[in-house]
């Protein structure tokens, strides 16, 4: 099983940056972390179980798909 999704598009998703470019300069400026780490790569592969945090707040990463 190799499901991910890429930190940029998992921001987007979760209406966390309202676009790509935005998603860009929160991850490159060091504003998100990923499992208590700050992350500086764009398209960082999450996985099942991770934790991202930004703006003081966390998020599990779940790959659980909507009518599945």
């Amino acid at each position: 099983m190799d499901d991910y999704i890429e930190l940029n598009t998992f921001l987007k998703i979760h209406a966390l940056a309202a676009t790509g470019g935005q998603a860009k300069i929160a991850i490159r400026s060091g504003a998100v972390k990923v499992n208590g780490a700050v992350e500086t790569q764009n398209k960082k592969k999450l996985r099942e179980g991770d934790t991202v945090e930004f703006e003081g707040k966390k998020y599990s990463v779940s790959m659980k798909r909507q009518g599945a």
